[in-house]
């Protein structure tokens, strides 16, 4: 029987329902569902203690909706060609509208191809990045074209969260504020693109010399490549690196719908020019910037290299190439004639290899080509053969007629510093034949100016054989003795105190005693040291006769021609009255002397030479414009007869006188003008005109010395004035000077009507000591020079 339970014993548990195994499951997962709501919360919290914090301390882009990026002075020549730009940055700030559509297809393809699409943060993008980066695929970014301008404009480049936050917090209140197209505009214009680029419209002709609107796709995309790296992807330093970017972009490109298969093929197989970094401007008006530059500076101080001004000069290009040429063959041409003075360094070269080429870089760097004058180290050396390598690895083999300039650096006697040999650093040119042939660097300079002698507009000036190697402008501020070229406006206050062209002077010996001078006695010689007797005021000017010059200064009186030499800007200061100053004996810059030429080229007028035509800002907007003058008789300071008279004088010099060579070469009779050349041979002038032209040319050693014994201003400087006017005169019709009132032409020559009926029969100085007081012309003979001037003109000037 079954038994009975005692009334202590617990009851039986009913049986219990099996546990599901999720159970613990679904409470971790509320758990952190609970964590990542706290944290969610958390972060948002933050993020608005951020906002709240962070934003109201952003800086304020207001001023971006008009962008004013710092933008270089540029100066240009009158037919727009760039002649050289200052500033820090290189920049052409250009409107969104005027950006052609290949370049921002380019830099959207690469940079942020849904730049029109998100909201300035591209949460695809970094999801895609993201995905990328964690596949080890190549590394992606994220940053937007917007975040990049919010980066780039405002905030430093450190990495740190703070700066990130910064950056997004930026970007919202520039996509807020701003259109897609100004962001778009601000980043293609601030971009840092190297070499001093900033923004694809000066990338455009840093890399390529041309502007963007006439931009390729293969030069688009190449451009394009720059903003991820400049210095990585830039096509001058690393053009390998470069290329491989530039294929990836044009696919990009074709993924994008931007371009058509047949448009991206076309645009691989495009060969592209890469501009040289020192190519620099197209024209070589370098002392013409540094002068506008100053001007500006004078203006608008510190602004001048961040408003963005452009100046427009009255040079025009074509000639300012050819002066700029002429003036460095007339230099050249003048150092073969030198003694070689030896290589510019010795180094010890390696045997071969990258160590050999690693030594001639570095060597190079100090020694970098001078235009056409092109450096190179010298591999092997013989007296018939100099084989040399350039910078950029080319061989330079010198041979024959090649070797001549530096033949004594081949002989087998030379010294040290003269020899030449493996690990010499030299200089070669290409000749006309394309053959190569060694020369140095000069160490003369020299100095080329020309103006419209109708309004005083400067149409080339040179102020040196090199910019980079002496700044020193040499047309306006070196001071020279202009020697002979003077001797015209001797002749022309002459012509005022009764001389006529055909006024007889003795080309006699003079002898000035000890008395005369205050000191030692003095005996001027002409150039050639002939005495020919009497002779024309015409021919005496034609042969630079001295003791003709000297004859006519002291029968118009020293201090009268003082005076008169003030009608064509002369300093009376600079040219002290004594007799010496009839053969150049004071001091005058190149551009003085180009002016007081117009004077008589333009029929007697003073113009002023002038070199900015306009200043305008970077919106085209002009500031300042200048018109030329126009000729009237306020602005005369010489009679039209006389300066008719001059050149009637001048262009015998250019014809049958030191000057021959013009008219012969040019094949023109309206050219006028006068050869100088200074005691010892110090100075070589030129100064000449045709009546729409006037130019001088002038040669010599900054620190005075002599040219050598067989150098004048025919010789050097002529061929420099001639080779400038054979480019400036092409096309140019012949002009005929007409007779202005108060002059006859009788027999052949011309006089001032008071003094016709005396033609041919005055004369000066043939049997009749110098009149003193009075004779043709009259004028007294001045006090004798003190002793320091003597001393310093004793031997006179040559022609």
């Amino acid at each position: 029987m079954p038994s009975k339970s005692s009334p202590g014993d617990a009851p039986k548990a009913a049986p219990s329902t099996p546990r599901s195994p999720w159970g613990w499951v679904g409470r971790v997962l509320a758990w952190l569902l609970g964590i990542a709501a706290a944290g969610v919360a958390a972060v948002a919290l933050m993020v608005a203690i951020a906002l709240a914090v962070a934003y109201p301390n952003l800086p304020d882009i207001s001023d971006l909706a008009d962008y004013r990026p710092k933008l270089p002075l540029r100066v240009y020549s009158a037919d727009n060609l760039l002649l050289g730009e200052f500033g820090e940055e290189r920049r052409n700030l250009m409107p969104i509208a005027e950006i052609p559509k290949v370049m921002k297809d380019a830099v959207l393809a690469i940079e942020d191809a849904r730049f029109y699409e998100h909201g300035g943060v591209d949460y695809k993008g970094v999801v895609r990045a993201a995905l990328a980066n964690l596949g080890n695929l190549k590394s992606q970014g994220a940053s937007t074209i917007t975040m990049q301008v919010a980066r780039n404009v405002y905030l430093s480049s450190e990495k740190t969260y703070t700066r990130k936050i910064y950056e997004i917090l930026l970007t919202f209140k520039l996509e807020h504020l701003l259109s897609k197209d100004k962001i778009l505009e601000i980043y293609m214009n601030q971009i840092f693109l190297g070499n001093r680029a900033y923004g694809f419209a000066a990338a455009s002709e840093t890399y390529f010399g041309r502007p963007l609107k006439d931009i390729t796709v293969a030069q688009a995309a190449m451009l394009a490549g720059l903003p991820k790296a400049p210095s990585a992807y830039n096509p001058i330093s690393n053009p390998n690196r470069a290329r491989v970017r530039q294929l990836y972009i044009i696919d990009r490109m074709l993924e994008n719908g931007f371009i058509t298969a047949a448009q991206a093929q076309q645009a691989k197989t495009e060969e592209l020019r890469i501009r040289p970094a020192n190519e620099g401007a197209r024209v070589h008006g370098e002392f013409v910037a540094e002068t506008v530059r100053q001007l500006m500076y004078a203006q608008y101080g510190d602004a001048t290299y961040t408003r963005g001004l452009n100046v427009y000069t009255t040079l025009h290009a074509s000639e300012q190439i050819a002066a700029y040429n002429a003036l460095r063959r007339g230099i050249m041409d003048f150092e073969r004639r030198q003694i070689y003075r030896g290589p510019e360094k010795f180094v010890t070269l390696p045997a071969g290899g990258n160590e050999l080429e690693d030594a001639i870089d570095d060597v190079l760097l100090g020694h970098p080509d001078n235009g056409d004058v092109l450096s190179a180290v010298v591999l092997e050396a013989t007296p018939k053969r100099i084989l040399a390598v350039r910078g950029n690895g080319d061989e330079v083999e010198i041979t024959g007629d090649g070797l001549k300039p530096a033949q004594s650096g081949l002989a087998a006697s030379a010294p040290p510093n003269i020899k030449i040999r493996r690990g010499a650093v030299i200089r070669a040119v290409k000749t006309p034949k394309n053959t190569w042939e060694i020369t140095q660097l000069p160490e003369v300079e020299g100095a080329f100016v020309a103006m419209d002698p109708r309004s005083g507009a400067v149409r080339a000036l040179v102020g040196g054989f090199d910019f980079q190697k002496n700044k020193f402008n040499h047309v306006t501020q070196a001071w020279r003795q202009p020697g002979s070229s003077f001797k015209p406006f001797i002749y022309s206050a002459a012509l005022e105190k009764g001389f006529t062209p055909a006024t007889v002077v003795n080309d006699a010996p003079l002898f000035f005693d000890a008395g005369f001078t205050g000191g030692q006695p003095w005996e001027p010689k002409n150039y050639d040291g002939k005495f020919e007797g009497p002779m024309t005021l015409r021919t005496g000017l034609a042969k630079s006769k001295n003791m003709i010059s000297i004859r006519v200064l002291q029968a118009v009186g020293a201090q009268n021609a003082q005076e008169w030499i003030t009608h064509f800007g002369f300093e009376a200061e600079r040219h002290p009255a004594y007799l010496t100053m009839a053969l150049g004996a004071g001091s005058v810059t190149p551009m003085q002397m180009v002016a007081a030429y117009s004077v008589f080229a333009n029929g007697g007028y003073r113009v002023n030479p002038w070199l900015v035509a306009k200043v305008t800002d970077h919106k085209g907007r002009t500031l300042v414009e200048t018109l030329p003058p126009a000729l009237d008789e306020s602005m005369r300071t010489i009679p039209a007869r006389n300066a008719f008279m001059m050149s009637q004088l001048l262009n015998e010099v250019t014809l049958r006188g030191t000057a021959a060579r013009a008219q012969a070469t040019l094949k023109r009779p309206d050219v006028y003008g006068k050869t100088g050349t200074t005691n010892d041979a110090i100075d070589a002038w030129f100064a000449g005109y045709q009546p729409t032209l006037a130019a001088v040319t002038w040669i010599g050693y900054d620190q005075p010395r002599n040219l050598g014994s067989r150098e004048t201003g025919g010789g050097l400087s002529l061929p420099v004035w001639i080779n400038f006017m054979e480019t400036a005169l092409k096309g140019v019709p012949v002009a005929t000077l007409t007779a202005p009132p108060g002059v006859v032409n009788s027999g052949g020559e011309w006089f001032y009507d008071e003094y016709a009926h005396n033609a041919g029969v005055n004369s000066l100085g043939l049997d009749a000591p110098l009149p003193n007081s009075s004779g043709n012309g009259g004028g007294a003979v001045v006090a004798p020079p003190p002793a320091e001037e003597r001393n310093r003109i004793l031997d006179l000037f040559r022609n």
